[in-house]
């Protein structure tokens, strides 16, 4: 499975974010997106994930479901942890699983893989942000996609979650998974490859 990117333009608010764009990430490799605040970073990744419209080029994800979209066969974690503050942590797992097509047994694995099922009866709004943002994570592990897109995944994390969201992302990349992350700093995949994207 391949992400290929050719000639991409992003125009928002009547402003070209980027244009021009170019680059492939295949099974088994991550993409780390660098550079300065309003580059476009957040705005390539909702690109991807189907949220904003492509204003050139061309983008293809190749080897997978024919009849399945990029969207559909993407997660997409963006700075707002989605959640509902009335809903236990297990519920809001389960509502997303159930909305993203995973499987009911699927849930537990996905709390104890971020160090939560302990809190699985809380209620979301009792959560601190680097909780909430494991919670956002679990997604990822409850529902199999094979495409990552993950907008400042340590944002919020202390160093023993971002140390598990590694090796989460090694064993996503290990299975023949990819990833495009934006970040500003490591994320701790030693290998990945980098795009930096300049303002226009």
């Amino acid at each position: 499975m391949q992400l290929t990117a050719s000639n991409l333009a992003c125009t928002r608010g009547g402003r070209q974010v980027f244009s021009g764009l170019n680059f492939s990430v295949s099974a088994g490799e991550a993409l780390v997106v660098t550079g300065r605040n309003g580059a476009g970073k957040s705005s390539l990744l909702r690109l991807i994930a189907g949220l904003i419209c492509i204003s050139a080029g061309e983008l293809a994800l190749s080897k997978g479901e024919d009849d399945a979209g990029i969207p559909e066969r993407s997660h997409y974690l963006g700075h707002q942890d989605a959640l509902k503050p009335s809903l236990s942590v297990g519920e809001n797992l389960q509502f997303w699983a159930d909305y993203l097509g995973g499987r009911h047994r699927d849930i537990d694995a996905a709390l104890n893989a971020v160090d939560l099922m302990s809190l699985a009866g809380l209620p979301a709004a009792y959560l601190s942000a680097g909780q909430r943002r494991r919670l956002s994570i679990a997604r990822l592990v409850a529902v199999k996609r094979p495409l990552w897109l993950l907008d400042e995944p340590t944002s919020a994390l202390d160093i023993q979650s971002q140390k598990r969201l590694a090796e989460l992302m090694r064993d996503h990349l290990a299975s023949g998974g990819l990833i495009v992350a934006a970040a500003h700093g490591p994320i701790g995949l030693e290998r990945a490859r980098e795009l930096m994207l300049e303002p226009t």
